[in-house]
């Protein structure tokens, strides 16, 4: 009867074994039994490959490149024309200021010295005070210009979400106004919060017996409502607040509606 062959031996001279199911190893390609399948046990002579260890994002964040801001972001946000990296709210080339950003530098003179001829035609009719052309659509869009130069807020706002006031401080203050931003989208409430806060005002609106500083209509001298939003005053259908236009902050008794804008405009 024919032997019959099944299996194969073990490479290893002094095992020899004959193994129905052999390994084979798969760097050398030499057979083995189970006792000498691991390298260690076969002696391999071939050395396994090294793999550059794989990188994972883990922890790592992203610090925004722009000036005072302390936003991180999980992965990176690289400006195509700078290569620098930025949080969402500076992504864009405005609002990171971008070095190369081409039509910043003539646009940013064109601008001052369009700001400074409205200055110069302001000062030859102050007697026409605050009203007038000012307090027009297209006014508020020239002024909103020179706004955009200098109004204190929050810099993390896009540049989409911000509305743009000249602020007029109550009588007594140091300053007779300064121009701010916020966005569109706070309340009343907040934004004359907000506004006291970058004027270092006296805020006593949650003191019952308090006088309350207020934000006034600029034509009609009106206290806005605290819970009204800045959107839905700027698209008001009768007497709309203007992007770049004015408003009022003033203190006034828990019993009054509003202010005499004529008195107040003429003590500015």
């Amino acid at each position: 009867m024919a032997e019959l062959n099944i299996g194969k031996h073990c490479h290893i001279e002094s095992c020899n074994r004959n193994d129905f199911l052999p390994f084979v190893c798969g760097l050398c390609s030499g057979v083995f039994c189970l006792d000498h399948r691991s390298r260690e046990a076969h002696s391999c002579s071939e050395e396994p490959e090294k793999k550059e260890p794989r990188i994972t994002g883990g922890n790592k964040s992203y610090p925004c490149s722009f000036q005072d801001c302390k936003g991180k972001e999980l992965l990176p946000v690289i400006c195509p024309q700078c290569a620098k990296h930025f949080c969402l709210a500076h992504r864009h080339q405005d609002d990171h200021e971008c070095e190369k950003l081409e039509v910043q530098k003539p646009r940013m003179a064109a601008t001052k010295e369009l700001v400074q001829k409205i200055v110069e035609s302001k000062d030859k009719s102050k007697t026409k005070g605050r009203r007038g052309a000012k307090n027009s659509a297209t006014a508020a869009k020239v002024a909103l210009m020179k706004l955009k130069l200098h109004a204190a807020g929050d810099k993390g706002l896009p540049q989409t979400e911000r509305t743009y006031f000249q602020v007029y401080l109550p009588k007594d203050s140091k300053d007779s106004s300064q121009p701010m931003f916020f966005c569109s989208e706070w309340s009343v409430g907040k934004v004359v919060d907000y506004a006291a806060s970058l004027a270092s005002l006296k805020n006593s609106n949650n003191v019952l017996t308090a006088k309350k500083l207020r934000l006034c209509h600029p034509q009609t001298g009106e206290a806005l409502r605290m819970d009204d939003t800045l959107v839905s005053l700027l698209s008001h259908p009768e007497t709309p607040l203007f992007n770049g236009g004015e408003v009022v902050l003033e203190y006034l008794d828990n019993q009054s509606s509003g202010l005499d804008v004529s008195d107040y405009i003429t003590q500015l």
